[in-house]
């Protein structure tokens, strides 16, 4: 298998973002809705005598516009069961349009030219929430690979039946969740929005903050003005790596501490004076490549100073022609060891 390898250089420092970047209004979100439905009008693509809930639902279908035909007798190709899904955005009203996806579950070899049937939609409650029905998009040519044949959506082909109820226009006080928990995030959204409103905002743990909106103002306008703040914060520093194709994704502060590994056929120092004293004759073996790195051709070792990054300790291992996998397992077992604080996250 082929790796890649990619190291990403981000800053771990104090930035500043609006709060709608950091959190969500808990309640304000979109919903996912479901639906079982047929896709007719292909061209012998679609499914075969084999899949027996396609033939049973053909049947069922004509049997509701009063055509009566037994499923044994049924022999088309031209037609699909797919499953469609689509999102219901927070306050989609009656009418509002949506796109919908859809994918097949039978054996269809493709479902170009295709068009979908009417299809209701339901949420987890089994209400129905949206009606789908249209042509078929692929996105392109499926002879030339430009898509996935048996998955195709319908853009704006969902209209918004059922709304899902959230009555913001009364409301007096909201919550919101960070995206990520932290205490120090939590109470600095607690400051800004206290700076701003007074004392309308308290952080109850490192997710969730409560808000209160002030007397003079609509939920709307408070709501508005809470998420366009700007807010101060520092960034956890993270190092993310991705075994199935080799990337590792760190930031260029995470600092490695000193300490020895051994790993395959590399040796890696990251240790005090690394380097030869100057007016010593230098080793001809010792390739200088900055950063207070230097590459031993003869033992295979790599040298590295103490004030170190694991983005230096990356490009150099990559230098000394480390595959991806190798990289990745010396930095897993530096972080066992002790020797990089920053979280170590592997998907």
């Amino acid at each position: 298998m082929r790796y890649i390898f990619l190291l990403a250089f981000i800053i771990a420092a104090a930035y500043s973002a609006k709060i709608k970047d950091l959190a969500s209004v808990i309640g304000v979100r979109e919903n996912q809705v479901i639906g079982y439905g047929l896709v007719v009008g292909l061209s012998g693509t679609g499914d075969g005598s084999s899949s027996k809930f396609t033939i049973q639902s053909i049947a069922n279908m004509l049997q509701s516009v009063n055509v009566k035909l037994s499923p044994n007798d049924i022999k088309s190709k031209n037609v699909a069961a797919v499953m469609v899904t689509g999102r219901l955005p927070a306050f989609a009203r009656q009418g509002d349009a949506i796109d919908i996806s859809v994918s097949s579950i039978g054996d269809a070899k493709s479902l170009m030219g295709g068009t979908l049937l009417l299809t209701a939609l339901k949420g987890v409650d089994g209400e129905i929430y949206a009606l789908a029905q249209g042509a078929l998009a692929l996105g392109g040519s499926v002879g030339r690979g430009g898509n996935h044949p048996t998955a195709a959506t319908i853009p704006s082909g969902g209209i918004v039946e059922r709304e899902v109820a959230y009555d913001i226009a009364t409301a007096t006080n909201a919550s919101l969740s960070l995206k990520n928990s932290s205490f120090d995030t939590a109470k600095k959204l607690q400051d800004a929005i206290n700076a701003r409103f007074g004392d309308s905002a308290l952080a109850i743990d490192p997710r969730t903050l409560q808000i209160q909106k002030p007397e003079n103002m609509s939920m709307v306008e408070f709501m508005a003005a809470v998420l366009e703040l700007d807010v101060d914060y520092s960034a956890e520093q993270k190092v993310v790596i991705d075994e199935r194709t080799g990337t590792v994704v760190s930031g260029v502060g995470v600092k490695v501490e000193p300490s020895i590994i051994s790993h395959g056929g590399i040796t890696l120092k990251i240790e005090p004076n690394t380097y030869a004293p100057a007016g010593d004759e230098p080793d001809p073996n010792v390739l200088d490549i900055g950063d207070n790195t230097s590459i031993n051709a003869g033992n295979n070792t790599l040298n590295v100073g103490t004030d170190t990054t694991v983005a230096n300790v990356a490009r150099a291992l990559n230098k000394l022609g480390a595959s991806p996998k190798d990289i990745i397992a010396i930095l897993e077992n530096l972080k066992r060891a002790g020797a990089i604080h920053a979280n170590l996250e592997v998907i």
